[in-house]
């Protein structure tokens, strides 16, 4: 410090004598500076160091890496989701465990204790390259049959036996399966009354006879909560020995089917009334169609298809299938009475041929 201090002495004596020789009213005196301390020089923290930059190619290699490796995982991850929707859509889930069943025991590829280190360390490798994709098709599996069955639950009929098995002295009785809205009843809505539920007229004779010749199942695609009280007003004698609702129905396509071959009886013994029959069933070869009822009084529909079925019911063909096929396209309770009508002519007929022999 003592140096530096005479350093300074000396530099300022030389200005003074040049601003002597200029400038004669100039003060010799040099002007007085502060004393700074060491120790607040030496207190002071250092600057921080600077960090020097990448060469440019180095950034722009190390760019590229990065850019690679995210576009490679959107790649990669991309190729995957296609692979999985493919598979969903072209294959079961049954094909799709057969069809895999090979690559996935690849990842467990291992060879014997004689072989040599080259052909271990190749396992090794082999294995380790394996098992990520295996377990994404494992896991893909095991996603795919929780959300099938999840979905089952929602799409297909409760049970696959919607209904206990028949009497063993009833094995020959015929179903007869009702569809209730606009079949049986008919609801409407108004803004001075609200809701209002219609009975079909003839509903009530119509159950009771036939109750004597079928077995009567109300199956609609109503929630039970509505289902049932409307079957308790509508049918006080119980005619109908089971009501099956909304959970009992397939639901395809936005719609809810019902679904015959659940039912636990024999499909050529299953008969389908509905005023929606092809558009409410699965097995339309079983439905017999009626005319939709929106509260017509003068409706009749219900009543003249009695004589058909009670004539089905005493004669049991053996598959009605085959009967309906032969009244498609045509209005059955009317098709019925014409052809009972010509059975009774050729029957009389037959008679008076009969006794014109005996004469």
């Amino acid at each position: 410090m003592a140096a530096l201090f005479q350093y300074r002495s000396r530099i300022f004596s030389i200005i003074s004598r040049n601003n002597r020789r200029f400038s004669p009213s100039v003060t010799t005196e040099p002007p007085k500076e502060p004393i700074i301390s060491s120790s607040t020089i030496l207190n002071q923290p250092p600057p921080p160091p600077e960090t020097p930059e990448p060469p440019p190619s180095e950034a722009g290699a190390e760019k590229k890496s990065r850019s690679f490796l995210k576009y490679g995982l959107i790649a990669a991850l991309t190729g995957g989701v296609a692979s999985s929707a493919y598979a969903t859509y072209a294959y079961t889930l049954d094909e799709v465990d057969q069809k895999t069943k090979a690559f996935r025991a690849s990842a467990n590829y291992t060879v014997g204790d004689d072989a040599s280190s080259l052909d271990k360390f190749q396992a090794l490798l082999r294995s380790a390259a394996m098992t990520v994709p295996a377990k994404l098709v494992d896991l893909y599996i095991d996603l795919r049959r929780l959300t099938e069955e999840q979905v089952r639950g929602f799409v297909e009929p409760t049970s696959d036996k919607l209904l206990p098995d028949l009497h063993p002295l009833e094995q020959h009785v015929f179903t007869l399966v009702l569809d209730l809205n606009e079949t049986l009843i008919y609801s409407d809505w108004k803004r001075d009354r609200g809701w209002r539920t219609f009975k079909r007229p003839g509903v009530d004779s119509f159950l009771e006879h036939l109750a004597q010749f079928y077995e009567i199942v109300v199956y609609s695609d109503q929630l039970s909560m509505y289902v049932d009280p409307v079957i308790e007003t509508l049918d006080p004698k119980h005619c109908v020995r089971y009501r099956l609702s909304r959970g009992a129905t397939r639901y395809v396509d936005g719609k809810h089917y019902r679904d015959l071959s659940k039912l636990n009886r024999d499909p050529a013994k299953v008969i389908y009334i509905s005023g929606h029959a092809s558009e409410s069933s699965l097995q339309p070869e079983n439905a017999v169609p009626v005319k939709p009822w929106q509260g017509e009084a003068e409706d009749t529909a219900l009543l003249d298809l009695i004589p058909f079925l009670e004539y089905v019911a005493k004669h049991r063909p053996a598959d009605i299938r085959t009967v309906l096929a032969s009244y498609q396209g045509r209005d059955i309770a009317k098709e019925f009475i014409e052809r009972s009508k010509e059975h009774q002519k050729c029957m009389q007929g037959q008679k008076q041929h009969g006794r014109f022999w005996q004469r």
